[in-house]
């Protein structure tokens, strides 16, 4: 891996993709502003980034508090000025066979959405006086086609990478890069609550190997693993009647009434 960030703010950094993101990033010259809202593994992400070298501050945050996340998101940006920020926190629903509760569907609207504009806006801000920077959201998979079994969830995540997608052209004057993220299966603590069949299920390290190298070379989607994207491809283009056909076989989360967390 190049150099080119020396500073690097990552949310839902506790466990799943941001905590492997985080070790990954983590060396000497490097500093690391991560987050998360479990302070037991970020302590434990902080530990191994520190042991490699990197300069580490660990926060725990809620990324749906606007006010909070504008406040440290800048102070962060006053310690070392970011030169990529990762707005990856997300979460999930379980709720056996009766879907996302009108609860949970708001909760996941506040985390999945607000929680990434309030986590790259002020950093935005920021990049646009200095002429440079990168800012990439974690979208999903789930993104490219609504699903039964976690309408609230895809939805979120498609609104983060369409979002991503219109403001890397916006953007791209400024000399801030945008990138958009969008992983398969990847071992985290929402999929830990999956008690079906995975195609392609990744090992965190791995998926954060793969982000890497994507955000090097400014890929405006990272999309993987390939052979998910030729589904989800097809999935795409699949009549809106042969869906609804397949819809009672889709399996759904069966964790009884939890959330589940990337971060």
């Amino acid at each position: 891996m190049s150099f080119q960030y020396h500073a690097v703010l990552i949310t839902g950094a506790s466990s799943g993709i941001g905590a492997a993101l985080a070790r990954h990033f983590a060396r000497t010259g490097v500093t690391l502003f991560i987050s998360g809202r479990d302070q037991t593994r970020l302590r434990l992400v902080e530990n191994e980034c520190r042991a490699a070298g990197a300069n580490v501050f660990a926060d725990i945050l809620d990324v749906t508090n606007r006010e909070t996340m504008t406040a440290y998101v800048t102070h962060c940006d006053e310690l070392a000025p970011l030169s990529l920020v990762i707005a990856n926190a997300g979460i999930s629903a379980g709720t056996g066979g009766k879907g996302e509760s009108p609860e949970q569907v708001r909760d996941i609207f506040a985390t999945n959405v607000a929680g990434v504009l309030n986590t790259i806006d002020p950093a935005i801000d920021a990049m646009r006086v200095r002429g440079r920077g990168q800012v990439a959201l974690v979208a999903s998979q789930a993104s490219w086609r609504g699903l039964p079994s976690a309408p609230a969830y895809c939805a979120s995540k498609a609104a983060v990478r369409v979002y991503g997608e219109g403001l890397r052209g916006a953007l791209a004057p400024d000399g801030i890069k945008v990138n958009v993220i969008c992983p398969g299966f990847v071992k985290s603590r929402i999929t830990d609550a999956n008690d079906f069949p995975m195609p392609f299920f990744m090992q965190a390290d791995k998926a954060a190997r793969k982000i890497a190298k994507g955000l090097e070379r400014n890929k405006g989607i990272i999309a993987f693993p390939w052979p998910m994207n030729m589904i989800i491809g097809a999935l795409k283009i699949t009549p809106q009647w042969v869906l609804d056909l397949a819809a009672s076989r889709i399996p759904k989360k069966t964790a009884a009434s939890e959330q589940n967390s990337e971060n």
